[in-house]
């Protein structure tokens, strides 16, 4: 049985915002095949002490951008999107990471609302195809 995607008409947290994000992806991959490659990184939330600490042991790391989608476009390796509500901002461990990113031939942008991050990755995917090097 098909999952049936649902675009929230009014979201109201970041992660309402990324859901939209993900189920428009779904919705587009006969468009932009590249999206069946989008997926989250999971570094936010409240976790206890324990869990926490087993996460940074594992690799978990501040400031990680929440979506990404490695296809290279243009000359870019690939894509970072930092989700934010229309009024949030980004911290400064996610703003060194977007510097680092860029720094590495990535392309990042921090998203206000959904909408932003649909805006983002249809810039990005209209980009020509990266040429190997």
């Amino acid at each position: 049985m098909k999952t049936q995607v649902k675009i929230l008409s009014n979201p109201k947290t970041e992660a309402q915002h990324q859901m939209n994000v993900i189920n428009w992806s779904i919705l587009h991959t006969s468009e932009w095949p590249e999206l069946v490659l989008l997926h989250h990184i999971p570094n936010g939330g409240t976790r206890d002490a324990v869990e926490g600490r087993h996460l940074k042991q594992a690799g978990v790391k501040a400031g990680v951008p929440d979506l990404c989608l490695p296809a290279a476009k243009g000359k870019y390796h690939g894509l970072y999107l930092e989700m934010k509500t229309e009024t949030g901002r980004p911290t400064a461990e996610q703003k060194w990471w977007g510097e680092q990113l860029v720094r590495q031939g990535y392309m990042w942008e921090v998203c206000y609302g959904w909408q932003s991050a649909v805006r983002a990755l249809e810039w990005y995917l209209s980009l020509p195809a990266a040429t190997a090097s």
